[in-house]
């Protein structure tokens, strides 16, 4: 079963036992998922895959980060409740993210593949491990490892 009928699946259930917060977030994610596939649409009627499908509750993941993050700022504690049980019911659905130090390894094999050899060939790095990793672990946790790396050699 594909993530997309999943969440289908969920809503319906959702619907059934009344359960409004999951509804919600589960509405949100069948309407993003939506609009993605009909910007990729190109005359054809394909079906979004679970890789087009995973980028969407990233993009919906590191949404709901970032609202916490300022609300705490803020000091709304009642909304970074509200992000914290959305961003829960979004990660049911996401695969798991690579831990830092397999990042590390992927980032390693990556440079010395290309040969960087400090912070100015960050750029070209990035663009190759983001494309290798995408959907298997955050921007930030690559970069953050990427530009340790990087800093050593440089």
């Amino acid at each position: 079963m594909s993530i997309k009928e999943q969440i289908l699946n969920d809503l319906k259930s959702a619907m059934k036992s009344r359960d409004s917060e999951r509804l919600r977030v589960l509405r949100s994610l069948k309407s993003k998922m939506m609009e993605k596939e009909i910007a990729e649409r190109k005359g054809s009627k394909a079906e979004l895959s679970d890789e087009q499908a995973v980028e969407v509750l990233v993009k919906a993941s590191k949404q709901r980060k970032e609202s916490i993050e300022q609300y705490r700022e803020g000091g709304r504690d009642d909304l970074v409740e509200n992000e914290e049980k959305e961003l829960a019911i979004i990660k049911e659905y996401l695969p798991e993210m690579m831990d830092k130090e397999a990042v590390r390894q992927e980032a390693r094999k990556t440079i010395e593949k290309l040969g960087a050899e400090g912070m100015q060939d960050m750029g070209k790095v990035m663009g190759v491990l983001m494309k290798d990793l995408k959907g298997k672990a955050e921007g930030s946790t690559v970069s953050a490892v990427v530009k340790e790396e990087l800093s050593g050699k440089g």
